[in-house]
């Protein structure tokens, strides 16, 4: 009898999880039910689970809309026909066309149209009309003899109970962007639209009881069997899993003398170990496509990184799927892969900003449109933003709508009543996204499982999301994109560029023990290297001295915010520096956490202690891993994890103090742990930019700038590169390209930083200058590039036409009297080129503080000079961050430029800061701002400042406790005013 039921997957509409749905279902006696959400598939395998589990009988299905009108919904008879709705309505979603007046005819669906819809004059044989108790009235016209047969029973159901109508309501007008009083009829669900009791229901239609039989002779011919599971992706590369075995096998013997060289044992045996455990459980084919992603990237030039639990598998490196030994840091592959684990693995591959979207048209050109798809995800409400949204409906402006998020709106009971309504929207799917870099290939068509949105990305998306794709059996690829790649690809093809140099970045091996790269990464001066630079970052790596490739594994991984959080990087700190000044909690944490002084750095370390120290099974063990980094969402299976792991605790014998401790740090992992292999990887890229700017600095900071993206601003790196010799030029007409550029030590800002320069404008005058030749003066460059007056001042006063040897106020009166103020016309060109005509001008000056001003403006950043030339004052502080080491202990007064600020909260909730400055000779000073000092002495904005304080030192890290600061002025425009 329910054959139209909706979900919160039905976005902004619905008001039920499926969960919640199956439940009110189940207490009713309900014994079957049909999903059918609006226009998405997204909720059915939830559903299906919830169903099965409640003893309740599951059909799916989908109501097509136009819009707010409901044309008709779609019930699968079979798993074959959820298809057919599938490819029916992604072919629209993805073409963006209406959907027709009438379905099609399905082989293995039923149809049925809404009764105050528009009926077709015939039914076929598929097609059915459901009729609604208001409207039973109106089958006294109807000459039911021909009808009777096909008329159903309709009772849609959007709420639990009639108390659910108030939330749609307001789902509604925040989806219309609407207020509250302006939403219509049409734009609503009825307000009957409940889970009416069967027997309220049954006596509601007991006049027609040929609507009942009807439903009920459907609902039997429907059925939805799905295996969870099987695994849904392409289960064969070849054609044939023998095959595909013997290919992995061969590729990866051949991979073990490359990477290994020859008679090494115990590769051999990690290979073959492998190898039984990926065909036994079926992923050669997956191990291929990985492959052969990978083989068709580095056929382009394309640098990827493998990383991830990925890294595990020596099969895998010798693929050169990842570049981590698993057996140089003994990673664990059944950490990646093994009989027990209940999730299916996947391989994360970065690629270069530029190049991931090549490689993922690849995927879908070499394995077919109709089997790969973009995973994709649901962003859901959460409390502020369904706060911000909820008061938007009732007309608040900005002011109080901060106001209400902050829970002290004036209206008081309308405060209350939008806050209750934001708690019951909290984790609601409210739009549908795209998964960061998820891939599927799957062996069915992918429509077989799910309907496909085609987002601004402009390729198939799937309409569920990554915990659903694990729950189904899809083990999805990770092509990801990260700028850290970019600036190592860009540098090396710079170096030889400039310098007729090439390099092999895949050189880690030697990297690792390279003297001048293992100095620079000891000293923290790791500006622009991928992961590393980071002011927390810069300052663990001085504290750890750390200078070789495992200490960085470890330190890349105790940076996260879990492990700083719960205390226990500083207890491995202390560690590091004195291995045998502490007790181990227990006798299994020395056992199993020796590497790392007892304290759990990595993904596997919960593991450990969750299989040895509280006696979980392997299994078990990885669901706890999982859920601690984020990855698990079933909170009932979470708890019944965590009272396990407590109830074995104390049959141990253990103290509530120890578990509650134990327990204490593995909480800390919570969303942000590492996988040791994902260290490893991100160790690998890290060396992989040190040794680039050891040995290449300028390039590499070139290629740091041009990819944007760093930690830093664009101008920390333009300094950067000045501090290791580069001489800075800003923009010209006559030598930069559109990005940053390097000749020798010559480094031209790129045009894309001038801020307010049309990009067309940018790279038209550089096509014309490589057409062309180089400009020979301003009317030239005009006639040449067509450029407009408010365009050409912009570069003016840049400095970008100085190659024509006149000053900056000779050039914009020239300019003023060449164009007027509308765009120059593009006229055809001239068989002799334009002749300036000749002015004579009084002698015009410009002052080196204006050029300052100027690029501030217009490139938001000093290049000329510092920004020190800038201050009032003179001075410059008492002492420098080079003589910090040598002021420990002392109270100093310093100046600093402000580069940036971390904000953090105390254990009581305060506010306090963690700040990064340069001084005037260039280099990095690190403060301190407590609570107290903070309140007083406030930071006021960009700029330089005045700090006294104390100088602290920390395992040799340097930084500055500030107690007193003021914001330094600066010197006046000499324009202004």
């Amino acid at each position: 009898m329910y054959l139209n039921c909706h979900s919160y997957h039905s976005l902004r509409y619905g008001v039920l999880s499926p969960e919640v749905l199956v439940r009110r279902a189940r207490a009713l006696g309900i014994d079957v039910l049909v999903l059918t959400d609006i226009n998405t598939t997204s909720g059915v395998y939830d559903f299906v689970k919830a169903c099965r589990a409640a003893g309740i009988t599951p059909l799916v299905g989908i109501e097509f809309r136009n819009g707010n009108r409901h044309l008709y919904t779609g019930i699968a008879r079979s798993f074959e026909g959820f298809g057919e709705l599938n490819r029916f309505l992604s072919q629209h979603l993805m073409s963006g066309s209406p959907l027709p007046e009438r379905a099609p005819a399905f082989a293995q669906a039923w149809v049925i149209y809404p009764f105050e819809g528009h009926l077709p004059e015939q039914l076929a044989e598929h097609e059915f009309i459901g009729v609604r108790h208001r409207q039973l009235n109106r089958l006294l016209r109807m000459p039911l003899q021909v009808w009777q047969s096909r008329l159903l029973l309709w009772q849609p159901v959007t709420f639990g109970g009639r108390g659910d109508w108030d939330l749609h309501r307001h789902l509604r007008a925040v989806d219309k962007n609407a207020l509250l009083n302006h939403l219509r009829a049409k734009d609503l669900a009825s307000e009957y639209d409940w889970l009416v009791p069967p027997e309220r229901l049954q006596a509601a239609f007991s006049a027609y009881p040929f609507l009942l039989a009807n439903s009920e002779a459907l609902l039997k011919s429907c059925s939805f069997d799905f295996d969870f599971s099987g695994i849904k992706n392409k289960q064969s590369y070849t054609g044939s899993r023998a095959a595909d075995a013997r290919l992995l096998e061969q590729l990866a013997v051949d991979g073990l003398e490359q990477r290994y060289g020859k008679g090494h044992v115990e590769a051999r045996e990690r290979v073959s170990k492998e190898l039984g455990i990926i065909n036994q459980l079926g992923f050669a084919a997956y191990f291929l496509i990985a492959w052969d992603m990978v083989r068709y990237s580095l056929s382009r030039g394309f640098y990827h990184v493998g990383r991830g639990s990925g890294a595990n598998s020596v099969v895998a490196y010798c693929l050169r799927i990842t570049d981590v030994d698993p057996i140089e840091l003994n990673l664990y592959f059944e950490r990646f892969l093994n009989p027990k684990r209940t999730s299916p693995p996947d391989f994360d591959i970065d690629y270069s900003w530029r190049d991931r979207d090549a490689v993922q048209h690849y995927l879908f050109k070499r394995y077919g449109q109709e089997h790969v798809a973009l995973l994709g995800a649901m962003s859901t409400f959460q409390r502020k933003a369904g706060l911000r949204e909820l008061g938007k409906v009732y007309g608040l402006p900005t002011d109080e709508l901060e106001l209400l998020v902050q829970g002290r709106a004036p209206d008081e009971a309308l405060n209350q009543k939008i806050a209750e309504l934001a708690g019951r929207l909290e984790d609601f799917p409210n739009l549908r996204t795209i998964h960061a870099g998820g891939i599927l290939v799957s062996e069915l068509p992918i429509t077989a499982y799910t309907a496909l949105d085609l987002p601004p990305k402009g390729l198939p998306t799937t309409q569920f999301d990554m915990y659903v794709a694990e729950d189904i059996g899809f083990e999805k690829l990770d092509v990801l994109s990260q700028r850290g790649i970019g600036h190592i690809q860009d540098s090396a093809r710079l170096v030889l560029e400039n310098q007729g140099k090439r390099i092999d970045v895949h050189a880690v091996k030697c990297f690792k023990e390279d003297p001048k790269v293992k100095a620079l990464l000891a000293s923290g001066e790791t500006n622009g290297c991928f992961y590393i630079e980071s002011p927390a970052m810069r300052g663990l790596l001085r504290k750890l001295h750390c200078s070789d490739y495992l200490t960085l594994v470890a330190a890349s991984s105790i940076i996260r915010p879990g492990v700083a959080k719960s205390g226990m990087m500083k207890a491995y700190i202390e560690r590091f520096h004195n291995p045998t000044g502490f007790t181990y909690l227990h006798p299994v944490m020395e056992e199993q956490l020796r590497e790392t002084y007892g304290v759990m750095v990595y993904q596997e370390d919960v593991i450990k202690v969750g299989h040895h120290f509280a006696g979980l099974d392997l299994a078990d063990a990885d669901v706890l891993r999982r859920a601690m980094s984020g990855k698990y969402r079933s909170k009932e299976a979470f708890q019944e994890l965590t009272r396990r792991f407590f109830d074995n605790c104390r049959q141990k014998g253990y103290s509530e103090a120890l578990t509650a401790e134990v327990w204490r740090q593995i909480e800390s992992f919570a969303g942000y742990s590492f996988s040791k292999a994902h260290s490893a990887s991100y160790a690998v890229e890290s060396f992989q930019s040190l040794y680039l700017k050891a040995y290449f600095p300028l390039e590499f900071m070139v290629a740091v700038i041009n990819n944007f993206g760093g930690f830093y601003a664009t101008w920390v790196y333009v300094h950067e590169a000045r501090r290791w010799g580069a001489v800075l030029h800003l923009p010209c007409v006559n030598h930069s390209t559109y990005a940053t550029s390097i000749k020798g030590k010559d480094l031209y800002l790129g045009l894309v930083h001038v801020q307010s320069l049309e990009q067309a404008l940018a790279q038209r005058l550089v096509a014309e200058r490589e057409r062309g030749g180089l400009f020979r003066d301003l009317p030239d460059f005009i006639e040449r590039t067509q450029v407009g007056r408010e365009q050409l001042v912009l570069l003016i006063r840049l400095g970008a036409l100085r190659f024509t040897a006149k000053s900056k106020p000779e050039l914009l009166w020239e300019a003023h009297l060449y164009l007027s103020r509308h765009q120059v016309k593009v006229k055809p060109p001239r068989l002799f080129p334009l002749q300036g005509k000749k002015y004579r001008l009084p002698q015009l000056l410009q002052q080196p503080l204006e050029d300052l001003y100027d690029e501030l403006e217009l490139l938001g950043f000093p290049v000329s000079g510092t920004w020190f030339d800038l201050l009032q004052t003179g001075y410059r502080g008492e002492v420098m961050a080079r003589d910090l080491p040598q002021r420990v202990g002392q109270r100093v007064k310093m100046v600093g430029q402000l580069v940036t600020l971390k904000y953090v909260r105390t254990v009581r909730k305060d506010l306090m800061h963690f700040g990064t400055f340069i001084d005037a000779e260039g280099q990095f000073l690190d403060t301190v701002h407590f609570p107290p000092v903070l309140k007083a002495w406030p930071f006021k904005g960009n700029g330089a400042y005045l700090l006294q304080g104390k100088v602290v030192s920390d395992f040799g890290f340097c930084s500055l406790e500030v107690e007193k600061m003021a914001p330094l002025p600066l010197k006046p425009d000499p324009r202004a005013g």
